[in-house]
């Protein structure tokens, strides 16, 4: 018995994009959460597992879409230029590109939160600074994604 190409690419882009949306939702939450606390030591263990997981689900994912996507427009016989396509192209790169710069917020928050931990000192203005970027950065991205998944689903650009 063999797997058709359609179903396996099909399946691989709605898994990748699942992981991708759910784990930039879940970290975004767990480290909202963890910054209305205040707490040294909970800021850095969230900030923490949101640096790690991006590295462990959202790059994979993220790396997965892009390519998982032109599989399917390919054998579904679109051409790559369709404007709801090329409108999906852009949307996610609206998304990758605020993320580049959230990752490295995140380092930073974690670092920092790190060396408060470290010394004995509250969270630093500096910290507070990143983290005010990093959740402005992170609305056009989820943003971008929503509009991505439309487009997925409608095949379509709003008329």
């Amino acid at each position: 018995m063999s797997l058709d190409p359609y179903l396996l690419a099909k399946w691989l882009h709605i898994l990748s994009s699942t992981v991708l949306f759910g784990t930039g939702i879940g970290t975004a939450f767990q480290m909202v959460w963890a910054m209305r606390g205040g707490r040294v030591e909970t800021v850095h263990s969230a900030a923490s597992g949101v640096v790690v997981a991006d590295w462990l689900f959202t790059l994979p994912a993220g790396v997965v879409q892009p390519v998982t996507g032109l599989w399917l427009a390919y054998l579904a016989g679109y051409g790559l230029a369709e404007p709801w396509l090329v409108a999906a192209y852009l949307l996610y790169l609206l998304a990758f590109a605020c993320w580049l710069p959230v990752v490295r917020l995140q380092i930073r928050i974690r670092d920092l939160a790190a060396e408060a931990l470290r010394t004995g000192a509250p969270l630093p203005p500096d910290l507070h600074r990143a983290y005010r970027r990093w959740f402005l950065l992170g609305w056009p991205a989820f943003f971008a994604l929503v509009g991505v998944f439309w487009l997925m689903i409608a095949k379509a650009l709003p008329v």
